[in-house]
């Protein structure tokens, strides 16, 4: 995945010790390096040290990130001493960057408060943030109000402000592509277009009619198709499924590749049941496990908002994420459930070997209806054991908002014997998420992602998207 890059500024204010803007600027280029970052910085020579204290220092500032705003994910401010509050806020103003802030104070040490050594960051911190809300700039906090580069918590906050970045640079200019109707019976997963436009994410829709006329123009010998059909065999294993049917789910593939790069689009959800099953003969769960394995977010049933929320996370984590069913109790344990879907979860999720890896089979929910030979292409397995973070995105059109829920809990090996792609999850909790769930009607569908990134996930949804989120905790 492609590192984040950060614009750094260091806060300087003549009258305090200026040599700490000097060390202060090495010492954060440092952490930026370990966590890997790359960053964008006016260099010693501009100024004094790096650092902005004037109008003019910040003028050089705006125009060094106005030239790379096409490469910029993100911006952290740090004070080595006070800082100058103006200096910082108009070269946000200026450089209009529409990125993430991340504020960083140095802390004094009790044994260097000395006016040679004294850095009074502690409350320059707060002028900074004055400012900022004064010009309107949403910024983000570290734990600590000052904090050692150094430190293990700044290296958290580093990690959670990348999971900030990733989403936002993931989400903005996001266009997902909606195959088909949602399916009759699925009033739950209505949304509204208009409101996913207003935060830059845009809608491209295909009818299944369009789709299958140019699969049915493609030859069985098209290299296309034949090179889709080895990457699906080479996918996972398929020994039981005819030779006809992944024929039809390599054209299928192919037409959705198509599509998706003719359009731009970077995600799709896609109509499963039951017309692809009674008039084309098979599911598309394989394709879009593959697409999601690749960070392609593909959800089931035309949830845009699924989708939405699985790319959100796959970009902040760099690790495919899988849209799943609430389903089931575990037990009588009330911080347990079920999670299951028939299934296009991502092969990355499964457990990789023993019983639970992942293979190809029918999907034993509606063969019954549509017959088993027309549901081949499901990816059934175990969903492996590791923390994870959940995030379920819904638009409120009669609020005018969209509005979301997400927390972190732990996938578990706790036994179960079922079909399809499922799996045991603990939260703490759970009981009364799924009350919030409920009453305020959410859908039983939600992304997960093997990765726990809740922190950077909601400051970049609240803080710099505007939406509605309840994290869970």
């Amino acid at each position: 995945m492609k590192p984040v890059t950060l614009g750094m500024i260091v806060g300087n204010r003549g009258f305090f010790p200026a040599h700490l803007c000097e060390k202060g600027r090495v010492a954060i280029l440092e952490s930026l390096a370990k966590a890997g970052f790359k960053v964008i910085a006016l260099d010693p020579r501009e100024t004094k040290f790096g650092s902005i204290e004037s109008l003019s220092d910040a003028r050089k500032c705006a125009d060094l990130f106005d030239k790379h705003r096409n490469a910029m994910d993100g911006i952290l401010v740090t004070l080595p001493n006070f800082g100058d509050e103006r200096a910082v806020a108009n070269a946000l103003r200026w450089a209009n960057l529409r990125a993430p802030v991340l504020i960083h104070a140095f802390p004094d040490a009790p044994a260097t408060m000395t006016i040679a050594d004294r850095r009074d960051s502690f409350c320059g911190k707060m002028s900074v943030c004055n400012n900022l809300r004064q010009y309107g700039i949403p910024f983000t906090l570290t734990r600590l109000h000052t904090v050692d580069p150094k430190s293990d918590s700044f290296q958290q906050d580093l990690a959670d402000f990348a999971v900030t970045c990733r989403v936002l640079r993931g989400l903005r200019n996001l266009r997902i592509g909606a195959l088909g109707a949602r399916p009759t019976a699925f009033n739950t997963v209505r949304y509204s277009e208009k409101l996913l436009e207003q935060s830059g994410i845009s809608i491209e829709t295909l009818d299944l009619f369009e789709l299958f006329g140019w699969v049915g123009k493609m030859k069985d010998n098209e290299k296309p198709v034949q090179a889709k059909l080895a990457a699906i065999r080479g996918y996972v294993a398929a020994r039981n499924i005819p030779a006809e049917a992944l024929l039809k789910m390599a054209k299928f593939g192919v037409a959705v590749d198509n599509w998706m790069e003719k359009t731009g689009l970077n995600a799709t959800a896609i109509q499963c049941w039951t017309a692809m099953e009674e008039f084309f003969g098979v599911v598309p769960c394989a394709l879009m496990s593959m697409m999601s394995n690749m960070l392609r977010s593909s959800a089931c049933e035309v949830d845009i908002m699924g989708t939405v929320a699985m790319y959100a996370m796959a970009q902040g984590s760099g690790r495919p994420s899988a849209l799943v069913d609430w389903n089931n109790n575990y037990g009588d344990d009330p911080d347990k459930g079920v999670i299951f879907h028939c299934s296009n979860l991502p092969k990355d999720i499964f457990v990789e070997a023993g019983e639970g890896r992942p293979v190809m089979d029918y999907q034993e929910i509606i063969a019954g209806t549509v017959g088993k030979a027309n549901t081949y292409g499901t990816v059934v397995g175990r969903v492996k054991a590791a923390p994870f973070t959940y995030l379920r995105l819904s638009t409120n059109d009669v609020a005018g908002r969209i509005h979301a829920y997400l927390g972190e809990g732990e996938l578990t090996d706790d036994p179960l014997k079922t079909f399809g792609g499922y799996g045991v999850c603990r939260i703490p909790n759970f009981q009364r998420l799924l009350a919030y769930i409920c009453e305020n009607g959410f859908e039983h569908h939600v992304a997960v992602n093997p990765t726990r990134m809740a922190a950077g996930v909601n400051e970049a949804l609240v803080k710099y998207l505007g939406w509605d989120v309840h994290h869970h905790a």
